[in-house]
């Protein structure tokens, strides 16, 4: 993978942030290493280039793929498992992946989870965190707000929440 300095990132434990330079640095080993310089909302991480995908980074989904999440955000949803240790173990798997499909799917999925009964505390957790971190990466593929892309998320779940309670019935 290609990057260069300006190139939005996503960081699986720090979020979105922004590749502000590439170059070579010595840390703890011997010999210099290409690093990018990631700045997040909170942070600055120097990142391999080795390891950038290894660890879990991505870019950004690019603005025009949005189209095809906010199809997927109003598909049918997934049922997760009723064993509360089988959906904890789904949803770490499901995190794992990382992509920003399955985290629109795992906010999906979990929405509808809280339809027809509210969510135990740590369902509810893992959405608010999933639901958050969706709404920053979309807004910044997207380059609008992160309320203007919570409101815009919320409706497409709002839109499959009515579709599959009409169905229900």
């Amino acid at each position: 993978m290609e990057l260069r300095v300006g190139d939005s990132v996503v960081h699986p434990i720090h979020g979105v942030g922004r590749i502000v330079t590439v170059s070579n640095k010595r840390f703890t080993e011997a010999q210099p290493r290409l690093y990018y310089q990631v700045v997040t909302d909170t942070s600055t991480v120097w990142i391999p280039a080795e390891s950038f995908e290894k660890i879990g980074m991505r870019q950004l989904p690019p603005k025009r793929e949005l189209e095809s999440y906010r199809t997927l955000l109003k598909k049918a949803p997934v049922p997760f498992d009723s064993n509360h240790s089988k959906r904890r173990m789904e949803l770490a798997e499901r995190l794992k992946q990382g992509s920003f499909k399955s985290l629109c799917e795992l906010v999906r999925d979990l929405s509808a989870l809280g339809w027809n009964k509210p969510l135990g505390t740590a369902d509810s957790v893992s959405l608010r965190r999933a639901h958050d971190r969706l709404c920053r990466e979309w807004a910044a593929a997207d380059n609008t707000s992160v309320g203007n892309a919570e409101s815009e998320i919320d409706s497409l779940l709002l839109q499959n929440k009515r579709m599959f309670m009409r169905e229900a019935t």
